[in-house]
C-alpha cells in the first residue's frame, strides 16, 4: 500500500494556449481609419482647391435662379394720309399711324397640384369660371406634382381677377403679351399671325420676325431652400422690339378692299386680289385679296382653307393673258422694231398657223391693216404674234428677263413665287407667239405691278416694298429707301407706249377703267386658266383683269385688278375694268385730291 494513498495528487501542467488574439484586428481597423481620413483630406483638398471653380458654381447655381422679363414685340403700323399724317417729321405713333398689330395683356392660369391642399373644391370652382370638364381638371392637379402647364392661357384681365379672388392657395395668374390685330380681316395676308409660341408665321410678321420680337431680360438672384428668391444679384432691362411703319395707307386699303367684295359677289367671282402701288418708288398703298381671315383667330380656320394664311398676290401665278401684251409692244418699240402706227405689210387675218397650230383672236375677227395702236385697242392676237417674231427668241426673252418675269421681285413678304418663263434658247416658234399674248408664260400679280411701274416711271424697274419706316424701343426713327434694279426701258420710249395705252381705254376695251378729267392707261386681260392635271385649258372659266396707271402723262399709282373665275360676265372689260374705274376715281379725286384737266 503506498504511503499517503488517502491525499489527492496534484499535477503541475504548463498554461494552456489563448484562443482568440485581437491584435490583428485593432492593426487592421486602425489602418482603415487612417485610409478613409487620407481620402477625406483628399476629397476636401480636391474640392477645394483642385476643383474649386467647378463645385463653387454648382454651389451658387442651386442657391440662385433667372426670371425671363418677357419683352414686348414690335408694333405694326399703316400710313393714314386721309387724316392729314402723310409724310410727317416728328413721329407720335399714337396718332400719327394706324395700329395694325399691337400687344394686350392676358393672362395664364396656372395650378401648382401640391400646394392645392382640397383639389375638388379646387377644380369645382375653376371648371366653373373657365368653363373646363371638372372631371378632366380633377385628374390633370389630383396629384402631387410642382409644375403642370397652364389650363387655361391667354384669359381677360376681368376673368383673371375672379379666378384671384377664389384665394385659392397653389392657383396663380401670369400675365402674358398675346398679340392682337384690332382691324380684323383687312390686310391679314399682308400682316401674318403670330403662333402660340410667338413667333411670326406668315406675311410681315414672320419676314421681319426677327426685328419684332425683341430681347427679353433677365432677372438674377439668391433662393431660399422652397426656391423662393431673397435677394436681386444681377438684372437686365428687356428691349423690346423694332415697331414697322407699312407703306400701306389704311384709308387706301379699306376702299380696295370694299371695292374687291362688291365685284366678286356682283360678278360672281370666288375670289380677286388688287394691289396699288407708287410707280415711282415701288411702295405699296394698298394690296388686297379675297377670300381672306381673322388672324386673332386664326387657329380656328380649318386645315383644308389655311392656303388663305399665304398672299395669293405674291405667292399664286397665273397666265395673265391680254395684260401682258403691252410688255411685249414695249419691247419691240425699244429696240426700235415698230412704232405705234406701224401696219404690217400684209393684213392680218383672224387666225394664224404657227408650228401646225391654228392661233385664233379671241372673237375670231380679221382686223386687217390696223396699226400697233390697234392691234393693243383690238387686244389682237395675231397681231402680237407678228410684233414676236420681228423681236424673235433672244431680243424678246432678254426684254422679259429684264422686266423681272421669271425672277422674284424680291418684296419683303414670305413665299413669293418666281413665275415660271422658259430659257429662250428652248422656245418654239408656238413658244414665242403663245407667250406675246400672255399665255404659256406664268407670273405673279406683283411681277404684273412691277413690270407696269416701269412702263409709267420712265423705264427704271423698281423693287416693290412694303416697309416704310422702322422705330427703335427708344423713338429713333429710320425711313426705308425704295431701290432701284435697273433701267428696263429707254426715256423716248415710255411716252409712245403710255399714249398706246391711253387710247387703250379712250378707243378700245378698256372704256369702263376710264375717269373723267382724268388721262387713264391701261389694258384689260381675259386669260384662260390652265388645267391643274393635264395640258390645255378649263372649258368656260377664265381670270378678268385690268392694269393700268393715272394721271397717264405723270402717274401717281399702278392698279391691277384680278377677278378669279367671275360667272356673271364674259370679259375682263365688263368686270375688272370697271372695278378699276371705281377704285381710279377715289384715288385721284379724294387720295390724291388731283384736279381733273382733261
Amino acid at each position: 500500500m503506498s504511503p499517503n494513498n488517502d491525499i489527492p495528487q496534484f499535477h503541475h501542467t504548463k498554461p494552456a494556449q489563448l484562443l482568440y488574439n485581437p491584435l490583428p484586428r485593432i492593426s487592421f481597423l486602425s489602418g482603415l481609419g487612417v485610409l478613409l481620413f487620407l481620402g477625406l483630406i483628399f476629397q476636401l483638398y480636391n474640392k477645394q482647391v483642385i476643383n474649386y471653380g467647378y463645385y463653387s458654381a454648382l454651389a451658387k447655381k442651386q442657391q440662385t435662379s433667372q426670371i425671363t422679363d418677357q419683352a414686348q414685340r414690335g408694333r405694326i403700323y399703316v400710313h393714314d394720309k386721309m387724316a392729314g399724317n402723310y409724310g410727317v417729321e416728328t413721329i407720335d405713333t399714337e396718332k400719327e399711324f394706324h395700329p395694325v398689330a399691337i400687344n394686350v395683356e392676358r393672362y395664364d392660369v396656372m395650378v401648382v397640384p401640391k400646394n392645392v391642399s382640397d383639389k375638388e373644391n379646387c377644380a369645382k370652382k375653376l371648371s366653373e369660371l373657365l368653363g373646363i370638364d371638372y372631371k378632366i381638371l380633377l385628374e390633370g392637379i389630383n396629384n402631387d406634382k410642382l409644375y403642370i402647364p397652364p389650363i387655361a392661357k391667354k384669359v381677360d384681365k376681368e376673368l383673371a381677377q375672379k379666378i384671384s379672388d377664389l384665394n385659392i392657395t397653389g392657383v396663380l395668374t401670369m400675365p402674358v403679351w398675346v398679340r392682337n390685330y384690332p382691324e380684323g380681316e383687312s390686310a391679314a395676308q399682308i400682316i401674318g399671325f403670330t403662333n402660340s409660341d410667338n413667333i411670326g408665321a406668315y406675311g410681315i410678321e414672320r419676314y421681319y420676325n426677327s426685328e419684332l420680337t425683341g430681347v427679353p431680360g433677365v432677372i438674377s438672384g439668391t433662393t431660399d431652400t422652397t426656391g423662393k428668391m431673397i435677394s436681386i444679384e444681377d438684372q437686365s432691362t428687356p428691349q423690346d422690339g423694332i415697331d414697322l411703319v407699312l407703306t400701306i395707307d389704311s384709308s387706301a386699303q379699306y376702299i380696295v378692299e370694299q371695292e374687291l367684295k362688291e365685284a366678286i359677289e356682283k360678278y360672281g367671282a370666288t375670289g380677286g386680289s388688287i394691289i396699288v402701288a407708287e410707280p415711282d418708288s415701288g411702295r405699296i398703298i394698298a394690296m388686297a385679296s379675297s377670300p381672306s381671315y381673322d388672324p386673332n383667330t386664326y387657329n380656328e380656320v380649318p386645315e383644308t382653307e389655311q392656303w388663305k394664311f399665304v398672299n395669293p398676290s405674291v405667292t399664286n401665278v397665273w397666265e395673265p393673258g391680254s395684260i401682258f401684251k403691252p410688255i411685249i409692244v414695249a419691247a419691240a418699240l425699244d429696240a426700235g422694231l415698230i412704232e405705234p402706227e406701224t401696219k404690217p405689210e400684209i393684213p392680218f387675218q383672224n387666225y394664224v398657223t404657227v408650228d401646225g397650230y391654228d392661233i385664233h383672236n379671241s372673237q375670231d375677227k380679221s382686223y386687217g391693216y390696223e396699226t400697233m395702236t390697234q392691234v393693243l385697242e383690238n387686244s389682237d392676237n395675231v397681231g402680237m404674234i407678228w410684233i414676236a417674231n420681228k423681236l424673235g427668241n433672244e431680243t424678246m426673252g432678254q426684254y422679259l428677263e429684264n422686266f423681272g418675269f421669271g425672277s422674284k421681285t424680291g418684296i419683303d413678304v414670305e413665299a413669293e413665287s418666281s413665275g415660271q418663263l422658259a430659257d429662250s434658247e428652248t422656245w418654239r416658234n408656238v413658244n414665242r407667239a403663245t407667250i406675246s399674248f400672255g399665255q404659256g408664260i406664268s407670273t405673279t400679280a406683283i411681277q404684273m405691278v412691277a413690270a407696269y411701274c416701269a412702263i409709267a416711271n420712265g423705264g427704271t424697274l423698281v423693287k416693290p416694298h412694303l416697309l416704310d419706316m422702322i422705330i427703335s424701343s427708344t423713338g429713333e426713327t429710320k425711313e426705308i429707301e425704295s431701290t432701284e434694279i435697273r433701267q428696263v426701258l429707254k426715256a423716248e420710249t415710255v411716252p409712245k407706249i403710255r399714249d398706246m395705252l391711253v387710247s387703250v381705254v379712250v378707243n378700245g376695251h378698256g372704256k369702263k377703267a376710264a375717269v373723267s378729267g382724268f388721262k387713264v392707261a391701261g389694258k384689260t386681260g381675259t386669260a384662260q386658266i390652265a388645267k391643274t392635271d393635264g395640258s390645255g385649258y378649263e372649258e368656260d372659266a377664265h381670270i378678268g383683269s385690268f392694269i393700268g396707271f393715272a394721271p397717264a402723262d405723270d402717274p401717281k399709282f399702278v392698279m391691277l385688278v384680278k377677278l378669279d373665275r367671275p360667272s356673271a360676265v364674259e370679259w375682263a372689260e365688263s368686270s375688272a375694268a370697271p372695278t378699276f374705274g371705281e377704285i381710279a376715281k377715289w384715288l385721284l379725286t379724294q387720295y390724291y385730291n388731283l384736279p381733273g384737266d382733261v
